[in-house]
């Protein structure tokens, strides 16, 4: 594990990272979904992928690196690009899970892998929408300090400056964002997912033109389950791309060849 210090904006972010396989050539950044870390995603990919260099690093507010603010997503994909920049990588693929997924899509990668990818806002509950409702009473009457009894599951434990950011980040509508994608994407899903249904799944497929679908069993975290498939699959991308930009060199070849004549 290791510490590098990023600047974005006016802001400087303590980022925890960890590399595997750093002689290679092609680079795979991972980053991990809301409320967990690099280690999730290290645990599930890292016996995987062997050609490639990985790179597991915990976003700002997670894991073991800083946050003093409340980010949007746009903050967190500006953060990870500086971060490339600091190591001077250009990641070859980009997989992002859940919150991940979102941050990933923003920062364009030739082949983005996304994993339950959050981004298609999905109609809350009665209860939900309640609660929301009547913590925005009590913060007009001055008792926002109350939070934690509002918060969801997900900012348990954590400090207001990530319940903030969590308000700012979940109800993001990434539909522009997906349809505007002009790279290749593969996209994974648990069929069993209760936090971004399977549902969301085919309608990110849908709008990136050039994308595969692969619904998966298990839930929100199947791709623990799925690891070694989605790494092969993630192989034969990368291997079809190696074939045909040797096949369009060798069509330059021989039209090179036919001219002389």
């Amino acid at each position: 594990m290791a510490i590098r210090t990023v600047r974005c904006d006016s802001s400087e972010f303590e980022i925890s990272y960890e590399t595997i396989n750093p002689k290679c050539k092609k680079t795979v950044l991972f980053l991990h979904g809301w409320g967990a870390n690099k280690e999730i995603m290290k645990k599930a990919f890292g016996p995987y992928l062997s050609n490639f260099c990985h790179i597991y690093i915990d976003m700002p507010g997670f894991g073991k690196s800083s946050i003093l603010d409340p980010l949007k997503t746009s903050d967190y994909a500006k953060v990870v690009a500086n971060f490339c920049d600091e190591l001077k990588v250009k990641p070859d693929i980009i997989v992002g899970h859940s919150f991940g997924g979102k941050v990933a899509t923003l920062l364009k990668p030739k082949i983005l892998v996304l994993l339950s990818s959050a981004g298609i806002v999905v109609k809350k509950s009665f209860s939900v929408r309640a609660k929301i409702a009547i913590f925005k009473i009590f913060k007009l009457f001055g008792f926002g300090k109350f939070y934690k009894f509002f918060a969801t599951k997900d900012v348990s434990g954590m400090s207001r400056v990530m319940y903030e950011t969590l308000k700012n980040v979940v109800d993001e509508d990434f539909t522009k964002h997906f349809a505007d994608f002009d790279g290749r994407a593969l996209v994974f899903w648990g069929e069993n997912d209760k936090a971004t249904p399977v549902k969301s799944g085919e309608t990110i497929h849908k709008l990136i033109k050039n994308s595969s679908f692969f619904p998966l069993s298990g839930d929100h975290f199947f791709f623990l389950l799925h690891a070694k498939f989605i790494s092969d699959e993630i192989e034969k991308e990368i291997n079809l791309e190696q074939n045909e930009a040797r096949n369009l060199i060798l069509d330059d070849d021989e039209s090179g060849i036919e001219e002389i004549k």
